[in-house]
């Protein structure tokens, strides 16, 4: 299941919100880090173009674990971004960049990601971005 991982990881590098979706199961869960949980590919595309709007973002330093039976994942990056556009109730955009550690976990089934998880530190973002 690691291939379904790392397609997903793929294409989220090359901006590809309709690869990532072909990932995903329609009912899938995005536990989103400081967020509320989503469910289903649109919430999910709806949550994708938001982000595209406000951060551009490539992982790298990508490592990928994977339970016994294929049904967990996990994956510790590097998340490299630039702040496009001033996300609500966040510090002001001006094109700041950031470099910040971050992991997400996943469930599977079929082939498919029924869970996402991801979580960073939001404070060492703000501090970044502010100019700390």
């Amino acid at each position: 299941m690691t291939q379904t991982v790392q397609a997903y990881f793929v294409a989220f590098n090359a901006g590809d919100v309709a690869g990532m979706l072909t990932c995903l199961s329609d009912d899938v869960a995005h536990h989103v880090n400081e967020g509320q949980i989503r469910v289903g590919k649109d919430k999910f595309a709806e949550f994708c173009a938001h982000m595209n709007r406000c951060y551009r973002e490539t992982l790298s330093d990508m490592v990928i674990f994977e339970a016994e039976g294929g049904t967990r994942a996990a994956a510790e990056y590097i998340v490299n971004g630039t702040y496009l556009e001033t996300d609500a109730g966040l510090p002001v955009a001006s094109g700041q960049t950031y470099r910040l550690p971050a992991g997400s976990f996943f469930d599977l089934k079929d082939g498919k990601i029924t869970r996402v998880t991801t979580y960073y530190n939001l404070a060492d973002w703000v501090k970044q971005v502010s100019g700390g």
